[in-house]
């Protein structure tokens, strides 16, 4: 049960001065409370006795008032201590998960759905917190401040009475054993299947609009009440033996206490106890209730705490499939690409992406990459990015392999379109912003108009400051694909990559598109994939791709010459576009 204690000893070792004061505080506080039912006995005896005189209730008045200052007083130094710890670690570990995210490659997201990853930085995190902090709470009163109450309870008053009084005790201990097992079992389903719901309900939203196009409503609906269901089950379970916990306490605090009054009652009678300490007996077992439900309440938030560290410990333990390598070569800017004899398959795929690719980039030139659906245009790309390990052959810029480069580095070098656009729920001027930090509205203005986004954007409400929505869903295709082209235009990247970018434009704008690159990027590197031949018209070595192999390569021109599939897809093209104007 303890041992997420353990797993988490490097935070409290970071915080040790935080955690320890909180706990001296936290003792003393308990001290303190401790001197009031002592003080009850004495006046109780002093009533009895007729000893009680106006000068010593004041006294005993005074002390009281003294004590629930200072208690009051420390009691709030260690919650802050104590609670702000919590805080402190809920987000240490927020950030290391959006950094491991942000490091993270395709696979890692592949095998974590998104639903998944949420429950385990929300629900999953709130339960650590809770260890870290009322986890504490509960392990200092269940164990130090119950054995202080023991301890005055026997040295004071009586030990007989003490010990016949926690005869419950290892009773108790072994049923809250044995309910923090069930416990720790049930909530790990309990979080798996609210990541479950929580992945079909951020599906749900992203695909509302299919949803909707083909009336799937009600259908969705009753998957996510099945879904609910049995979030609820599951929640259920550890609720069932959760509420267990407090009756159970009870009945032990209540033959704990009938023992005592009883037992004590006795002991009155024979004078061995004053009517005085059986009363500040009784106000200390009452004052033992807490402590023997905090040991049911520390057995839950343990359970939770490691169940829920687990799961965030599981990811991230998953080791990047791509890193930087230890000591990188350093290289300012890239000059020549070249693929010697590349061959790569996905993670968990039987067959080869790319085979025996070999072709040279100089810098400058723009590349253009075509091909079936499916052909590797794209895997291409993912190689120049490293979003993937296990790649065959040499891929080398400069003349350096690129494992041996800086991953942030090569990164920093390409300004990437992909297929799917991905903007984020900010306003327009923050999305293009966020491939040069601090860009001006001018800066903005020219790679919008290089986008041909100039018209579009007078169109909108608020121009520059119109939100997108989630991933720019008030934005048509060919509007996010150019609002993403002008983000890449406005970093001047090295290389730049528009995978099939242009594909939600119209002729006119394309060619005003390529227009600006022509002009702006004469010794820079492009790479253009594209199904519309006429994109890559103007490249200075057109690739064409199928089944992962090259097998034509050439100018537009010599491709014509060669009469193969790009010029046979390029005239079927043209006809196409002839027959939409007549």
């Amino acid at each position: 049960m303890f041992s997420v204690f353990k797993k988490l000893k490097w935070f409290f070792k970071a915080y040790w001065k935080r955690y320890t004061f909180a706990i001296v505080a936290l003792v003393l506080a308990s001290m303190i409370d401790l001197i009031p039912p002592k003080l009850i006995g004495m006046a109780i005896d002093n009533i009895q006795y007729g000893t009680l005189t106006w000068q010593s209730l004041w006294n005993v008045l005074l002390l009281y008032g003294v004590l629930i200052i200072l208690s009051y007083t420390i009691s709030y130094l260690w919650d802050y201590n104590l609670f702000g710890g919590a805080a402190i670690m809920e987000k240490l570990i927020r950030t290391r998960l959006m950094n491991h995210f942000l490091k993270m490659t395709p696979t890692f997201f592949g095998k974590y759905r998104t639903g998944d990853l949420m429950a385990r930085s929300t629900n999953d995190l709130k339960a650590i917190s809770m260890t870290t902090g009322f986890g504490v709470l509960t392990l200092v009163d269940s164990s130090i401040f119950m054995f202080m109450i023991i301890a005055v309870m026997g040295f004071t008053i009586s030990w007989k009475l003490t010990l016949a009084a926690l005869l419950p005790l290892p009773v108790m201990a072994v049923v809250m054993q044995k309910y923090g097992n069930i416990i720790h079992e049930r909530f790990m389903k309990a979080q798996n299947a609210f990541g479950d719901m929580n992945n079909e309900v951020l599906e749900s939203i992203r695909g509302v609009r299919v949803i909707r196009a083909y009336v799937q409503e009600e259908q969705d609906l009753k998957r996510f009440n099945q879904m609910t269901a049995d979030v609820y089950r599951k929640n259920l379970e550890v609720a069932k033996v959760d509420a267990l916990f407090e009756p159970t306490m009870k009945i032990l605090v209540g033959l704990a206490y009938t023992v005592g009054l009883g037992y004590g009652a006795m002991l009155v009678f024979e004078n061995i106890l004053t009517l005085g300490e059986l009363v500040s007996f009784n106000v200390y077992l009452g004052m033992l209730i807490w402590p023997m439900f905090a040991v049911g309440e520390l057995i839950n938030v343990m359970q939770r705490g490691n169940a829920s560290l687990d799961r965030v410990n599981e990811t991230l333990d998953y080791s990047a499939d791509v890193e930087s390598p230890d000591d990188p070569v350093l290289m300012e800017k890239p000059d020549r690409i070249l693929f010697d004899r590349v061959r790569f398959s996905y993670p968990g795929s039987n067959q080869y992406q790319l085979d025996d690719l070999c072709f040279s980039v100089e810098k400058g030139q723009t590349i253009g990459i075509v091909g079936k659906t499916g052909a590797g245009k794209t895997t291409i790309f993912r190689l120049l990015l490293r979003e993937y390990p296990g790649l065959e052959g040499c891929l080398s810029i400069s003349g350096i392999p690129i494992e041996e480069l800086d991953l942030q580095h090569i990164r920093s070098w390409i300004g990437y379109v992909p297929q799917e656009q991905i903007l984020f729920s900010k306003t327009i001027r923050e999305n293009i912003r966020f491939g040069k930090k601090n860009a001006e509205d001018k800066e903005i203005y020219r790679v919008m108009d290089a986008a041909h986004f100039l018209d579009d954007l007078k169109a909108l409400p608020q121009g520059l400051d119109t939100k997108v929505g989630e991933s720019g869903v008030t934005l048509s295709g060919g509007q996010k694909q150019r609002v993403a082209i002008a983000r890449a235009f406005i970093k001047d990247p090295e290389i730049l990559i528009l995978d099939d970018a242009l594909s939600a434009v119209d002729g006119k704008t394309e060619a005003n598109i390529i227009k600006h690159l022509k002009r702006v990027r004469n010794n820079k590197t492009t790479f253009i994939s594209a199904h519309r031949l006429s994109a890559v018209e103007h490249a200075d070595k057109i690739i064409v791709l199928d089944g992962g192999k090259i097998t034509e390569i050439g100018t537009h021109e010599q491709l014509l010459e060669i009469d193969g599939w790009y010029a046979a897809q390029y005239k079927q093209q043209q006809l196409e576009e002839q027959e939409v104007i007549s």
